[in-house]
């Protein structure tokens, strides 16, 4: 079974490697023209500089602590009026998911066994891998290549999975919850707030911090390869799948997925992308 896991983790390492490098092929064959997806110099005469952001390992510091600043003062944008609509939204939903996972929760417990093929590529250790595998694939192709574009890709894509760790973390040293994994056999799936264990990396569920991570990533590929129109779909079907996977595994219930996912998405679209 570890050879398995093994060899999947392989396959989506060169995967990684070789879906991000392709598209490029025009940089490496004829010298320094634009690359596909970079800001073109009709782009920039049109719309600035800041058509897509650009980062170094330099520069990365401190926009991660701009990150952090803004995020957490995020609640003062309410004030003005802004962003009022997404917000509820993504609270509305979370509520209602939060009242369905007592409901939904015993069928993945009870069908747990019809699952362990999908499981056993889908525990923590290899989605952990598989997540990480996207920027660091991008960011060695990028420096063989001599691709700024492609390595300012993999370090935006290291922010926003920093910044939303961040984010992930502080919530689940509050809120404390049990995993589902954690409910005795049998045990309804009720009162799982400010009872689980102490430690937010092990012992807390929500949110899921595989979710946060995962969209983080493919929002920034997604977003910035987005001339390449399979490029979004294989991103987020593959951030939807390692989500999904969090609830057939029982490490997570689904309002878990869905908040993560969310603060995931929204904090690299909306603080991470944003041009500075």
């Amino acid at each position: 079974m570890r050879s398995r896991q093994k060899l999947f983790l392989l396959v989506v390492v060169v995967f990684c490697a070789g879906i991000w490098t392709t598209p490029n092929l025009a940089y490496a064959q004829g010298g320094h023209a634009d690359l596909p997806d970079s800001p073109s110099q009709s782009s920039r005469a049109k719309h600035g500089n800041d058509v897509d952001r650009e980062v170094s390992w330099r520069s990365l510091p401190k926009d991660f602590l701009q990150d952090q600043k803004n995020i957490w003062l995020f609640p003062t944008q309410w004030a003005k009026g802004r962003y009022l609509l997404p917000t509820l939204a993504i609270a509305g939903g979370t509520a209602g998911l939060i009242v369905a996972d007592p409901h939904v929760m015993p069928y993945f417990r009870n069908h747990s066994r019809n699952l362990d093929d999908i499981n056993d590529v889908f525990d923590s250790p290899i989605t952990t891998g598989e997540v990480i595998a996207v920027p660091a694939s991008l960011l060695i192709a990028g420096y063989v290549r001599h691709d700024t574009y492609q390595v300012s890709t993999a370090l935006l894509a290291g922010e926003a999975y920093a910044d939303s760790a961040v984010v992930d973390l502080a919530m689940k040293a509050v809120t404390r919850r049990k995993r589902p994994s954690d409910v005795r056999p049998g045990a309804p799936f009720n009162d799982t707030f400010f009872s689980g264990g102490v430690s937010p990396f092990k012992g807390s569920s929500f949110p899921s911090g595989h979710a946060a991570g995962v969209f983080s990533v493919a929002t920034v590929v997604a977003t910035r390869y987005r001339n390449h129109r399979w490029v979004p779909f294989v991103t987020y079907a593959f951030a939807t799948a390692i989500s999904f996977s969090r609830v057939t595994t029982l490490s997570h219930f689904p309002s878990d997925v869905f908040l993560g996912a969310a603060l995931g998405y929204t904090i690299t679209r909306y603080q991470v992308l944003r041009p500075r």
